[in-house]
């Protein structure tokens, strides 16, 4: 791959890393931080209809759900269809609910990034279409993971790996995972998988063996297989050559030392 990372959610300890910070297309992982700007500010349950421009400025050739001009559907309908399907016209949908335009939606999430110091990426839309001035770095992304994850309900839909979405008008949408890797690697449970001619195959992924959550970033390979394998190879070494161990309780007496020229009412005040 072209830049990698593997780090640890609880401490941020990177275990292993490429190129972190080479500015990179991100494709579909973009939609990492459409979800997160959703969560924070929408209700699973709020409904959204789908607005002509929304559902009709996807170029040919990115994936869609096929949602209908003003068809109504929930907030949490349309994740599931963002995180599972990678339904690029569910991204705009929620993107003009979220900001009222998605260009307004693109403005909160560059604030996002700002706020979360991410000074090497930038976006230009919700879904990952293919601009130069839409950028990000596996480092950036490894952040936008661990951002996403702090909202637990997320992975009622990350775990998917197959499952029909019910519409409204009675049909329904058979979705299956764009990432294989939630049906065959153990613990793996997210996040986003993306690919466009320019940004190659790319996959942010966590998993979780026992008390040790892992995130990993693949960006810019060459086939979806290799990005699995790579994926894969990343996780393996991060779960068999680290573990936690606890050296020290907050309140363990570990030793007495003298001080010299100490007093105990000093100590004391």
């Amino acid at each position: 791959a072209s830049s990698a990372l593997l780090v640890d959610n609880k401490t941020n300890k990177i275990l292993y890393s490429k190129n972190e910070n080479k500015k990179i297309f991100p494709a579909s992982t973009t939609k990492i931080v459409t979800a997160i700007l959703v969560l924070e500010n929408h209700s699973l349950d709020e409904k959204v209809t789908a607005s002509y421009d929304a559902v009709m400025s996807i170029p040919s050739g990115y994936s869609t759900a096929d949602i209908q001009i003003e068809e109504e559907l929930t907030v949490e309908q349309l994740l599931e269809l963002l995180l599972v399907h990678s339904a690029n016209d569910a991204a705009n949908v929620l993107a003009e609910y979220a900001g009222g335009s998605v260009s307004s939606f693109v403005s909160m999430m560059n604030t996002k990034a700002n706020e979360l110091g991410l000074s090497n990426t930038h976006f230009t839309n919700p879904y990952g279409l293919q601009d130069d001035n839409h950028y990000t770095t596996a480092r950036d992304m490894a952040i936008i993971a661990r951002e996403l994850i702090k909202h637990d309900d997320i992975f009622n839909y990350t775990t998917i790996y197959e499952s029909y979405l019910n519409k409204p008008d009675g049909t329904s949408i058979w979705m299956v995972n764009t990432n294989k890797l939630i049906k065959y690697y153990n613990g793996l449970d997210g996040l986003k998988t993306g690919f466009t001619k320019n940004a190659g195959y790319c996959l942010t992924s966590t998993a979780k063996r026992n008390d040790m959550r892992l995130i990993s970033v693949i960006m810019k390979e060459e086939t979806s297989q290799k990005r699995n394998e790579e994926t894969t190879k990343l996780l393996d070494y991060g779960f068999t050559n680290f573990e936690f161990k606890v050296l020290a309780n907050a309140n363990d007496k570990v030793k007495e030392v003298n001080v010299n020229k100490g007093t105990t009412s000093q100590l004391n005040a």
